[in-house]
This record gives structure tokens, C-alpha cells and sequence, in this order.
């Protein structure tokens, strides 16, 4: 058998999300010392903080329970609504605040930043057209970029946007036009290759076209025929999460070791964090599909 070409470009890492963790406080979640137990034992040396709360967000006594584990802080996440205009601004920045200065106390340099729902992930409520103005197209990039460059000034992080289901980045024509329309150098890209395969997306000729843009990485599938129901009947992301539209490595697409194999060619370091959505789900299950991915992931050179 061929050995894979080594990755060595790429730090792998895992997320709560991974754990079935979408909300800071959630009787169906796992609590967040299982999560950080299981995802250290399961072979990953990076992870995200999750939701804002979910994980300690004392500075000091995170750091002695990541630290503890032998893990690391790849990133925090952010969700935000700039398309809404300046109106918005200084409550998006309260929250920002937040997540960025904790992010950053733990020695990470990436704000994941995730465009606000058009629907409601739980009640699949329609909150929004799915389709924005070119006012408010103009409000969500300029909104970008003024939160990297004041993201970067007052923290030292970059901002990595991240293309979402259910958002107003998510086709491949919303991301092209949302780069088109940015600052490289304020604005990257946190190319989730589950997400875009989801709403259509290619994501290896995305980091072949757009690579000086792609500054962070998430790894997931979907379930090709999962996926099919779910567009036919107009299935909003929370519900298809729930019927498992979002599956274990290898089996679903895109496949990752092109998408790995591409990122490498970029020539920069990239982190490349596992993302399997599935909340709700029983507290036993995260931790086998953990250890699989790992190991699938190491026998592509990761």
C-alpha cells in the first residue's frame, strides 16, 4: 500500500461540535471535562472553544485544565449579523470582545466568524430572506472587514469567515462574491468542507482558486443521500443535522485526503479541525467516531 504524503502543513485538531456541543449550557450536552477528557484520549492535540461559555472562560483556570490534557486553542467562534448594518455594530462588538480576548489569552490567532441564520437552527422559524439586498451585501462585507481590522488591532487575532447552511454565505456563488467583494488582508476564509458540499460547493476547487484567501480549515461530510431528502424537501440545518445529514468519515463527501492533499500545496500552515454536527446526540457516541476519524485522518498523512 502506498503511504500517504506526510501533511506536514496541517495540525489536526476537534471541536465541541464534535462532541454533539452547539449551545454554551444544554442538558443534552456532554459536560465540557468529558469533552476535553475524551478529545485529548482520542488523539487530538488542537481544539476550538466552542460555544462562549461552554468551556471555563476564566482565562487562567482554562489554560490549567487545557493545559493539564496536553491541548491547545486552535481558535474561538463568533456569530455575527453585519449584514444588518452599522446599526449593529456595537452590540456585535460586546460579544466579539468577549470570545476574542479569551481566544487570545490562550494563545490562539484565529477568530472563527459564522454569518447569522436566516432561519432558526431549532424551530426552522424563516427569520430572513434567504437572499440579501446589494445595501445589505455592502453592510455584511464591509461589516467583515471592519471587524478584522479592529479585530486584529485590539487582539491580534485574524478573522476567518466561515460559509454555513442557512446562511447568507454558504453556494458557491454567495462565498465567490463575499471574497470578490473583501480585503484580503482583513478578511479570510474558514473553509468548512461539509458546509459548502452541503450547498453545493467544491471544496478542493475552492483552495485551488482562492488559496491565498483559505486560513483555516473545518472537516466534516455529508451523507450524499441524507443530503438529497434534505434539499428536496427544503429541510432546514437544524432538522438535517438531525437526521444525520452530516456522517462519519470516509463515508460521505467531499473526500478529504484531495481536500487535505490541496491545502498542503498552499505552502502556509493551516489548521484543519473536526467538525461532525450532531446535536443532540447520546453521550457515549462522540468518543468512538473520534478515535476513527483520528486514525482516518493519519492514514491520509495527517
Amino acid at each position: 500500500m502506498a503511504h500517504p504524503t506526510p501533511l506536514d502543513r496541517i495540525r489536526v485538531g476537534s471541536a465541541p461540535d464534535s462532541w454533539g456541543v452547539w449551545f454554551p449550557d444544554d442538558p443534552r450536552q456532554v459536560p465540557w471535562d468529558r469533552f476535553l477528557d475524551e478529545v485529548a484520549g482520542a488523539g487530538y492535540d488542537w481544539i476550538e472553544l466552542g460555544p462562549y461559555g461552554y468551556l471555563p472562560t476564566d482565562p487562567a483556570r482554562l489554560t490549567e485544565e487545557v493545559a493539564r490534557r496536553n491541548l491547545k486553542v486552535s481558535a474561538g467562534t463568533v456569530f455575527t449579523g453585519m449584514h444588518r448594518g452599522p446599526a449593529v455594530w456595537e452590540e456585535t462588538w460586546a460579544h466579539v470582545s468577549q470570545v476574542a480576548a479569551l481566544t487570545g489569552a490562550m494563545g490562539a490567532r484565529h477568530l472563527v466568524v459564522i454569518p447569522s441564520f436566516w432561519r432558526d437552527d431549532r424551530t426552522a422559524e424563516i427569520l430572513e430572506p434567504p437572499e440579501l439586498t446589494a445595501e445589505q451585501w455592502a453592510h455584511l462585507t464591509k461589516g467583515m472587514e471592519r471587524l478584522g481590522h479592529e479585530v486584529r488591532e485590539t487582539y491580534g487575532l485574524d478573522i476567518v469567515v466561515h460559509p454555513h447552511a442557512d446562511t447568507h454565505i454558504d453556494t458557491e456563488q454567495h462565498v465567490e462574491r463575499f471574497l470578490d467583494s473583501t480585503d484580503a488582508d482583513l478578511v479570510g476564509l474558514c473553509l468548512d468542507t461539509g458546509h459548502y458540499a452541503y450547498c453545493g460547493g467544491d471544496s478542493v476547487k475552492l483552495i485551488e482558486t482562492y488559496g491565498e484567501r483559505i486560513g483555516y480549515l473545518h472537516l466534516k461530510q455529508v451523507d450524499p443521500e441524507i443530503l438529497a431528502g434534505v434539499v428536496a424537501g427544503g429541510v432546514p440545518f437544524g432538522p438535517a443535522v438531525r437526521r444525520g445529514v452530516m456522517c462519519e468519515p470516509p463515508s460521505g463527501v467531499p473526500e478529504l485526503g484531495p481536500v487535505l492533499q490541496a491545502a498542503q500545496k498552499l505552502g502556509v500552515e493551516l489548521f484543519a479541525i473536526v467538525e461532525q454536527d450532531m446535536y443532540p446526540c447520546e453521550p457515549d457516541v462522540p468518543l468512538p467516531i473520534a478515535v476513527r476519524t483520528r486514525r482516518f485522518l493519519r492514514s491520509c498523512g495527517a
